[in-house]
């Protein structure tokens, strides 16, 4: 409601009532229409006030500009009285000495509507009066760079990354940008932001500022909407230096993740989309996807492993980890093909996205750990995201049917290959990289497990502290959902956070940019704010490659 006003007619010098005219109709006692406005009686306005009990919610002018509930703006009355005292009982009018009739004729009296009303206009609800940007400073996690940060002694400098005919350095962010159509689809999860700032128009410059203040060598970019992707995004990028994959999700959903990376860096060996929709199994009635691509480094030396770099937004729902954990394998079930070497090993795996899972989480513990005994887990409990488990059923065994052709060790089953008489002394080399990848279909067990050694590149709490780290925040929650995983050998990762990394892997993480918390954030105003244009921070860490 924008504005009521109240009136008073005289004939012959006697007041007989006062009328308040207002744009959209509040009040039940039998409004009149007078054009676009609606009036009533004060007496009615009166009893509708005292009904609601608005004293209880009153708040004062000058000290809150936009109020989501009734206020009195005090420049609209010709007389000095206290208006907190208006509507708490009738019988505090005699003490007053107020009545209706004291108002003049052009008096106002103003009530704020919860919805924002224009472009300008933002509830209060979570709004913070300071606004800025929070410095994210690099923080150093192996002992060459810890040398540089004294060196350069300043701990903001972002740490370049060198190559050396022993190392291949490369930097790596993980990025979900917020659709535009998921934004304006989901627009209750920000009403704590100004219209002007949730415009494609305001955040896709702030988030290309953004990218190219990180210069990373390779973007995992998730919800990049398909028709902003092939007309700006793609363009700026490439003129950039990058080269850009996109896969866009299944149906009719708007958009999709996108893998890029520096021709100066990378040479494309092979690029895999996975979908995650399967028209022949009910549980796989989701769109989301994924995307794997295999980069060779470009370095002097002629034997260079090659890095593959998996990207993925998993299902939101919290309720349905049967899905999450059924699209995961799929992703796992991609990557050990890609990734897979002639003598049985893995190349190093950089793998990347918003998993829509909390640390701690089973999904999350099966990533980093490798197996999960899924035996009576509920299936709202999965992603950690559901706090209660009440009606609930549990995860069923297996999670997903065998025609899936992945195993429960998350790899694509293969039917082995029939025996053959040995005539030489040798099998082909055809059959004996078939034999490398064979496996056996597996008795129904409710044991998942894959063949990678992941580690996370944040460690999700300050250790200082405990307080939670945050990768995406909104009117609903602020917690962590996006990861950056790489190859990692178990016994070379250090217990505590933040401590030195060994090679692992094939992978040495060097620096990665610090996250922040709740408070921090809510500190500008949350996200978006005018400086960073997403409802996710962008995550970015430096890795070495061991030649």
């Amino acid at each position: 409601m924008e504005a009521w006003r109240c009136v008073r007619r005289t004939e012959g010098g006697a007041s007989k009532s006062v009328f308040i005219s207002c744009r959209c109709p509040m009040l039940p006692h039998r409004p009149r229409s007078l054009g676009r406005d609606w009036t009533t009686p004060w007496e009615d306005l009166q009893r509708c006030c005292w009904d609601r009990h608005i004293s209880s919610c009153m708040r004062w002018p000058g000290h809150y500009s936009r109020a989501p509930y009734p206020y009195f703006s005090t420049r609209h009355f010709s007389l000095h009285w206290r208006p907190a005292c208006l509507f708490e009982s009738r019988t505090q009018f005699q003490y007053l000495h107020w009545r209706p009739e004291h108002l003049s004729q052009t008096s106002l009296i103003h009530l704020s509507s919860y919805s924002m009303s224009s472009e300008g206009d933002e509830p209060s609800s979570k709004r913070r009066k300071h606004q800025g940007t929070i410095e994210r400073h690099w923080e150093y996690l192996s002992n060459h760079n810890k040398e540089n940060t004294k060196i350069l002694g300043e701990k903001n400098v972002d740490p370049k990354c060198e190559d050396s005919e022993n190392n291949f350095d490369f930097s790596v962010v993980s990025y979900n940008i917020l659709s535009q159509d998921l934004l304006e689809d989901n627009s209750h999860l920000y009403r704590h932001c100004r219209r002007p700032l949730l415009h494609w128009s305001f955040r896709f410059p702030n988030i290309l500022r953004e990218i190219k203040h990180f210069d990373a060598d390779v973007l995992c970019l998730q919800e990049v909407q398909e028709d902003h992707y092939g007309t700006e995004i793609r363009p700026s990028l490439e003129s950039l230096g990058y080269h850009c994959e996109y896969k866009m999700r299944t149906g009719r959903k708007p958009d999709g993740c996108a893998v890029c990376f520096k021709h100066s860096k990378f040479s494309l060996l092979s690029v895999n989309p996975v979908e995650f929709y399967r028209p022949d199994i009910p549980l796989l009635d989701r769109d989301n996807v994924g995307l794997v691509l295999l980069l060779q480094p470009k370095v002097p030396c002629a034997a260079s492993p090659a890095i593959c770099v998996a990207n993925t937004h998993l299902l939101y729902n919290p309720r349905r980890g049967d899905i999450k954990l059924t699209q995961l394998a799929m992703l796992l079930a991609e990557i050990s093909s890609v990734a897979h070497q002639k003598d049985g090993s893995f190349c190093p795996i950089v793998m990347c996205g918003d998993f829509n899972s909390v640390p701690g989480s089973p999904l999350y513990s099966f990533i980093k750990e490798g197996k999960l005994n899924y035996e009576g887990l509920a299936i709202g409990k999965v992603s950690g995201q559901e706090q209660s488990s009440r009606g609930q059923r549990i995860l069923s065994i297996p999670i997903w049917p065998p025609n899936l052709g992945i195993s429960q060790n998350c790899v694509y089953e293969v039917q082995q290959v029939p025996k053959v008489e040995k005539t030489d002394d040798s099998l082909t080399q055809t059959q004996l990289e078939k034999t490398d990848v064979m496996v056996t279909p597996e008795k129904l067990s409710s044991n998942l497990q894959h063949h990678f050694s992941l580690s996370s590149v944040y460690s999700h709490y300050f250790p200082d502290t405990g307080i939670p780290e945050v990768t995406t925040c909104h009117s609903r929650s602020a917690i962590t959902v996006d990861y950056i995983f790489y190859s990692a050998d178990k016994e070379g990762v250090a217990e505590e956070p933040g401590a030195a990394v060994a090679l692992v892997g094939g992978l040495k993480l060097l620096a990665r940019l610090s996250l922040l918390t709740e408070q921090d954030l809510w500190t500008v105003n949350g996200l978006p704010n005018e400086n960073s244009s997403s409802d996710h921070l962008p995550l970015l860490a430096k890795f070495r490659l061991e030649l």
